[in-house]
């Protein structure tokens, strides 16, 4: 556990903001300059003659409709400035700076640099110089400009009463770029109920106070650089997490993490939201060197996400879906609800979880090195998937093989882990034959045999329980996009697996696209005219795996599994009533900060008014989807009944437990033998009893998670339920 950092530096003690009034606008008249040559070092300080200079009103630019001052095509950078005037720095109790840009700068005050993104170095930047990223402005097309909180610490500091100057440079990505934008704004937080500024836009967001919160509190600082879509910054991370059903107050200390991180944005078509997700990387001393962190007691590693559920409004779509997959005895990332505070200002309610990739604790095959290129290492691990390439993915191989009728297009594979970059040439032939061999025996009139057919090359289960998820949610990316397959070693079974489930934000009835609105028919047959993905298709495995009857069959008995525990409705319901509970308080701060309830967001299928209304759609959703599948599901299966599963009801209390856990066996149990059973299958004790009635087990030592209780008699599976472990 990392030293304790207090918060106490970051949020001093301070009277409380009574409203909000602008002191610079975009549209006030700037001094400003395009430079052809070097600009004078002083030309950020206050005392700087900047009488040579031109005037105009501010929004500087060209090419996005979106500029009050044009400026020439070609243009690299335009340097601007602006005096303004404080009655009393007493009563500002903090600043929040917003520029909407387009590429790059670095902002001033007073002669002190304050803020800066996609500007590579220290100190000021040579007119010539070019912004280190490409960055689109956001208000032109509806979005909301970068944001900035400057504190209290910050104001005494650097702000003076009397005549103040903000300077900002503002550069593009090339020289021949067509657009460029710079829109800046300065707004003050006053303590008391003066007036001396002017009113704030009508879209500004004033920042949300975070004082205390049952949710994990995860606190980035990139010291004002804004945060690209790669490669990763450096930024220090804290994590404040009192326990299970305890306040987290935000001037406890990092108790969780402290460290230091990279940093990057993530995602596709989630990419343009202004509530951004982000790829984290715990780091050490030495960058080079991974620095593996266990957080919030899950298995050691360094790759981290932080996931906004900004267009799914219940909140809660994937972390239901990495449940139910977990529950079904696969690896699914594990998450935690938490609220985000980036550089000061609160960012709202995140989902902190695992990015897939090989580890023992994550995808447990075994690691794959460079020189393993002969006998059983050659054969494992590898994680490979199908997927758009709009988020930088590279395809490593195209199959042989086109996507399921009435699809056309082509089966693009891509190496996640390790990266296709990193492999030896006999490994991505040997994984590259293997699929192929797979889908030739798919594909051949041999398909079903159970030697000459699929049957040795997959494992059959994992990828039985990969339809029913995406089935069950009616995911609109299914099998096309974010599909992940990781194949085992010869001596840990050799199959290819389906799995891990990832990326379900637009399932759960949230898209408007591919009939992912309704809750009938089969997402594996929607193949055809279906937006999004770039045009991908369902691959025709999952097609023609169902036409094997005794694949078929098992889909149906493995569905009619399910639905006694993991898929039972009034067990899926409950969990959704708990999580909606466990987020009220967070979730109103949350649409404080992103005030989109009652706001249609691509690609929203049901805009509620309200958190309930939406929690309430997601409820009613999934169960008119379960009622469909019930009555439409693939097979038959008369030799496992609802009946049989009915039988014995185990209850198990408390759940979530913590050290003693009761397990109440039936009364028509006269013999039977108990087994718990860890999240992915392995029997961690085995008892056999004689009698009904209760039966208790210390799971104090127990790592946190999920466990299952098997009541077995005969070998057969007569009950069964799980509990959480806290």
């Amino acid at each position: 556990m990392p030293a304790l950092v207090s918060l106490f530096l970051i949020y001093p003690a301070h009277s409380q903001v009574d409203h909000w009034e602008t002191a610079v606008y975009e549209n006030d008249t700037w001094k400003y300059l395009v430079p052809a040559s070097a600009v004078s070092s002083s030309w950020i300080t206050p005392a700087f003659n900047d009488a040579a200079w031109l005037t105009g009103p501010g929004g500087f630019g060209m090419g996005d409709a979106d500029d009050n001052t044009t400026l020439p095509g070609g243009t690299v950078s335009v340097f601007q400035r602006i005096q303004f005037s404080v009655t009393d720095v007493s009563a500002i109790e903090k600043m929040v700076f917003n520029i909407d840009y387009d590429d790059g700068f670095v902002a001033y005050l007073n002669g002190v640099e304050f803020a800066r993104s996609e500007m590579a170095g220290t100190g000021q930047p040579a007119y010539n110089d070019l912004a280190s990223a490409l960055h689109e402005a956001e208000m032109y097309q509806g979005g909301y400009p970068l944001q900035l909180i400057l504190d209290q610490a910050f104001v005494a500091a650097y702000l003076q009463n009397g005549t103040n100057v903000l300077c900002v440079q503002t550069h593009n990505q090339s020289a021949g770029s067509s657009d460029l934008s710079s829109r800046v704004f300065l707004h003050l937080g006053i303590n008391n109920t003066s007036a001396d500024y002017g009113p704030v836009p009508t879209w500004f967001n004033p920042p949300v106070e975070l004082t205390t919160t049952n949710l994990p509190i995860v606190v980035i600082n990139t010291s004002g650089v804004g945060i690209p879509d790669e490669p990763k910054i450096d930024a220090t991370m804290g994590i404040i997490y009192n326990g299970p059903d305890q306040l987290n107050s935000i001037t406890d200390p990092f108790n969780e993490f402290y460290g230091e991180i990279g940093i990057e944005t993530r995602g596709s078509s989630s990419g343009g939201f202004p509530m951004k997700s982000y790829g984290l990387e715990t780091r050490g001393p030495s960058p080079e060197i991974n620095y593996n962190a266990s957080i919030f007691d899950w298995p050691s590693d360094n790759d981290w996400i932080l996931y906004a559920p900004y267009n799914d409004k219940a909140l809660i779509r994937n972390v239901l879906t990495y449940k139910i997959g977990n529950e079904t005895g696969h690896y699914a990332p594990r998450t935690q609800m938490c609220e985000v505070i980036l550089n000061g200002e609160y960012q709202g309610v995140y989902v902190f979880m695992e990015r897939i990739k090989q580890n023992p604790g994550r995808v447990d095959i075994d690691p794959l090195n460079y020189n393993d290129t002969l006998g059983n290492e050659l054969t494992g691990g590898y994680i490979i998937k199908v997927d758009k390439t709009t988020a930088g993915g590279v395809v490593a191989w195209t199959s042989p093989y086109t996507c399921a009728s009435p699809g056309w297009g082509p089966i693009d594979y891509q190496l996640h882990d390790p990266e296709l970059d990193t492999l030896h040439p006999l490994q991505l032939q040997y994984i590259e034959q293997y699929v192929t061999d797979w889908e030739d025996a798919l594909a051949g009139p041999d398909f079903a045999d159970s030697v000459l057919g699929y049957a040795p090359y997959i494992d059959e289960m994992s990828f039985i329980d990969f339809m029913l998820v995406n089935e069950i949610s009616k995911n609109v990316d299914g099998y096309r996009i974010s599909t992940f397959l990781y194949k085992e070693r010869l001596s840990e079974g050799g199959e290819l697996v389906a799995g891990p489930l990832w990326d379900f934000n637009l399932a759960w009835g949230n898209a408007d696209y591919c009939e992912g609105g309704l809750t009938t028919g089969w997402e594996i047959y929607f193949n055809s005219v279906c937006g999004g993905g770039g045009g991908l298709q369902n691959p025709f495995w999952w097609d023609r795996l169902l036409q094997d009857p005794e694949y078929a069959h098992a889909v149906n008995c493995r569905w009619q599994e399910l639905r006694q525990d993991v898929l039972n409705t009034d067990s899926l319901m409950n969990y959704i009533d708990t999580m909606a509970l466990y987020l009220d308080d967070a979730q109103q701060r949350n649409y404080v900060k992103w005030p989109v309830l009652g706001v249609y967001l691509w690609p929203n299928n049901f805009v509620g008014a309200t958190y309930a209304e939406e929690i309430q759609y997601l409820k009613d959703w999934t169960t008119q989807r379960l009622d469909w599948m019930d009555a439409n599901m693939f097979g038959s299966c008369a030799d496992l009944s609802f009946e049989t599963f009915s039988q014995v009801q185990l209850t198990v209390y408390p759940n979530p437990v913590a050290e003693k856990l009761t397990i109440i066996i039936p009364d028509q149990v006269s013999a039977a033998t108990v087994r718990i059973m860890s999240a992915d299958g392995v029997v961690i004790k085995e008892e056999r009893i004689e009698n009904s009635g209760s039966w208790s087990l210390d799971v104090s030592a127990y790592a946190a998670g999920v466990y299952f209780v098997e009541l077995q008699n005969s070998d057969a599976k007569i009950g069964s339920a799980r509990f959480i472990k806290m």
